[in-house]
């Protein structure tokens, strides 16, 4: 294969990589909207992969420190990368990601391209250039450490949620443009003005909706509405944290973590969220099914609940450059919902499956990447 056809086969794989990765992940945000009644599949996958580029986008500008552990941060420098490695570490992570996707179980993009970059290190230097005090540190911990964080905060925070859900529940705000104003809508279809002002000129926007129970013209904000935010946000999270990871792959072996010109980060970033918004809305409907459907039964305030934990650890850690998985945190965050019901709201069968493929994933990818890194070697 000629030397400039390997940038083209790297980016291929990135990109496939990425639509492997939406199509598994995109589910960790939006499944409480189908588990929990708000809506149907179609509707929350288009949800989630919307919010998922938009987040992938936005990492471009604000997740270096993510690009900067993955692309340098677990070799040793001056370790020299040949390219053939690089797509093998690409091939073994995408290859287990779709394999996983397409039979429903949900695993992480974090633990396969780190089990394909060690797979790839032992088979290539036999090790030696692997920092493995970094893989430890940054890596190992946060994912081992990430699950538990995520179960414990969705038992400390729900009891709280559930309760203003309820005190919330059957209550809307009406939102009205021509009046300028905010008004409170109780059960009965009783009416409280909020805030009104005169001060801000001609209203702008026509909402078209209308607060029925009253009779007002407005913008309905309800139950429904924080968990459609609450989903968005997440699945914003779980871009910003996965973009920047798959990105760097395109850095790896190269001498700097920096990229030729500001106009090929951007590219390299946009292609990813591209293809992440295609294996969302296109391959996102296994994985969905498994974590709305068969993993324990929510209702509103516990989707709520599990969408805040899972977007608060995200957001954190990828703003620290630490990089959990966002799998881990959503399935624990909504065993832990499940675990408040009782042992048996849980279906433990799921989980088992769930667990396995987690275990699972680093060896699969590390031996699907030297498979492939001897497969390269003779075709390069």
């Amino acid at each position: 294969m000629a030397t400039m056809d390997i940038p083209l086969l790297a980016f291929a794989l990135v990109f496939a990589l990425a639509f492997a990765n939406g199509a598994n992940d995109v589910s960790k945000a939006i499944a409480t909207l189908v588990g929990s009644g708000v809506t149907d599949y179609r509707s929350a996958i288009a949800w989630g992969t919307v919010w998922t580029m938009i987040g992938a986008a936005v990492a471009a500008f604000v997740a270096r420190a993510m690009v900067n552990t993955f692309s340098h941060g677990l070799i040793q420098s001056g370790t020299i990368i040949e390219p053939a490695a690089t797509l093998a570490v690409l091939t073994g992570a995408m290859a287990w990601v779709l394999f996983a996707s397409h039979t429903g179980l949900p695993v992480s993009t974090t633990h396969a391209l780190t089990g394909a970059i060690v797979g790839t290190g032992l088979v290539t230097f036999a090790g030696e250039g692997l920092i493995w005090s970094a893989l430890g540190k940054k890596i190992a911990l946060p994912l081992l450490f990430s699950p538990f964080l995520a179960l414990t905060i969705s038992l400390l925070i729900h009891p709280a949620v559930r309760a203003l859900a309820r005190k919330w529940e059957g209550s809307c705000l009406c939102v009205m443009p021509a009046s300028r104003a905010l008004v409170a809508i109780d059960p009965r279809g009783e009416t409280r003005t909020l805030f009104q002002t005169a001060h801000f000129g001609q209203p702008v926007i026509a909402v078209p909706s209308q607060c029925d129970r009253a009779g007002l013209q407005g913008l309905v904000v309800g139950l429904d509405t924080i968990h459609w935010i609450s989903s968005g946000l997440a699945s914003f999270a779980r871009g910003t944290n996965d973009a920047p990871k798959i990105v760097a792959m395109l850095l790896l072996g190269s001498a700097t973590a920096a990229w030729s010109s500001a106009s090929s980060q951007l590219a390299a970033f946009g292609g990813v969220a591209l293809a992440m918004g295609l294996g969302s809305y296109f391959g996102g409907l296994r994985v969905t099914e498994v974590l709305a459907e068969k993993v324990t039964r929510m209702d509103h305030s516990e989707g709520l609940s599990a969408n805040l934990t899972t977007s608060l650890l995200v957001l954190v850690s990828g703003t620290l450059g630490l990089p959990v998985s966002t799998t881990h945190i959503s399935s624990s965050a909504i065993i832990g919902i499940g675990l408040l019901k009782g042992w048996n709201s849980v279906r433990w069968t799921t989980v088992r499956g769930m667990v396995l493929a987690w275990v699972v994933t680093l060896p699969a990818s590390a031996l699907l990447a030297c498979i492939a890194y001897l497969i390269l070697t003779r075709v390069l």
